[in-house]
C-alpha cells in the first residue's frame, strides 16, 4: 500500500470532519506535527477536541487551532505557555480535562493497546480523582482512568523507510510514540524518508502497521520556546 502523500492537506484527505478527536504527539515545541497541525486549521473543521501533553504556544502548533476557535476541548497536562489558552479557560470558551504527565501517556499507550481502562495511584484524593471510580486494591485506593481513543493520531518522526517504520529523534520521542498507536488513522510527518530495508530493524520505534499515511515534511525552524543567554564576560 502506498503511504506516502503529496504534502500534509493531501495526506488529511476524506479525514477531517468536525467534532473529532485527535491525538497530537510533541513535547512542547519540540516533534510537534506541524504541517499536519496547519493543514487541519487550514481545513476549517471545528469543535475538536485534541489529546496533547500541551496546547502548544500563541500562534505555534495547537496554539494556533485555539486562536481560530477551532478547537473546543483540550485533554492535555501542562497549558503553562499559551496566552489564548488562558484566556479561553478562564472566560468559559474552552473545555479543559487535565491530566497527570504519565497518567496522559498510559492513557494514550493503552488506547494503542486495545486497554479501555486501567487504575493507578496517581491523582487519588486530589481533582483528579473526581467523578472517577476509585477502588482499593492490597489496602491502598487507586483511581480509575480510561483508555484514550482517537479518531485520528498526528505525529512528527525523524525518519521512516517507504513501509512507515519510524525512527523518533531524542525528546521527540516523547509522546509521539503512544498517540501514533491510540488513533483509528495514524498520520506521520517526518524529515527523510529512506528505502524498505534501510533502517536498522533494531533501532524502529514504531512498526508500520500502525502508520497509514506520511508525508515529508521538511525543511524544518528550530523553534526555541524560551531563548536564555548569559551576559558576555568584559575582556
Amino acid at each position: 500500500m502506498q503511504k506516502l502523500y503529496p504534502d500534509a492537506a493531501a495526506a488529511l484527505d476524506g479525514l477531517l470532519e468536525d467534532g473529532l478527536l485527535i491525538a497530537a504527539g510533541g513535547f512542547g515545541l519540540c516533534g510537534i506535527p506541524e504541517r499536519l497541525l496547519d493543514a487541519v486549521r487550514d481545513s476549517g473543521v471545528k469543535d475538536l477536541t485534541f489529546v496533547s501533553n500541551n496546547a502548544g504556544i500563541d500562534n505555534e502548533g495547537i496554539g494556533k487551532l485555539l486562536r481560530t476557535k477551532q478547537v473546543s476541548k483540550m485533554i492535555s497536562s501542562y497549558v503553562g505557555e499559551n496566552k489564548e489558552f488562558e484566556r479561553q479557560f478562564l472566560s468559559g470558551e474552552l473545555d479543559v480535562e487535565f491530566c497527570p504527565q504519565g497518567t496522559l501517556a498510559e492513557r494514550t499507550r493503552a488506547g494503542g493497546a486495545g486497554i479501555p481502562a486501567f487504575y493507578t495511584k496517581t491523582g487519588v484524593g486530589t481533582q483528579v480523582a473526581e467523578g472517577k471510580e476509585v477502588r482499593d486494591f492490597d489496602g491502598q485506593d487507586y483511581v480509575m482512568e480510561r483508555g484514550i481513543f482517537a479518531d485520528l493520531a498526528l505525529v512528527k518522526a525523524w525518519k521512516a523507510d517507504e513501509t512507515g517504520n519510524l525512527v523518533f529523534r531524542k525528546t521527540a520521542r516523547n509522546f509521539n510514540q503512544p498517540a501514533a498507536t491510540c488513533g483509528k488513522v495514524c498520520i506521520v510527518e517526518v524529515e527523510e524518508v529512506v528505502p524498505a530495508g534501510e533502517l536498522d530493524p533494531d533501532h524502529i520505534h514504531l512498526p508500520g502497521v500502525y502508520v497509514q499515511r506520511m508525508i515529508v515534511g521538511a525543511p524544518y525552524d528550530k523553534k526555541i520556546e524560551f531563548r536564555t543567554t548569559r551576559e558576555r564576560s568584559e575582556a
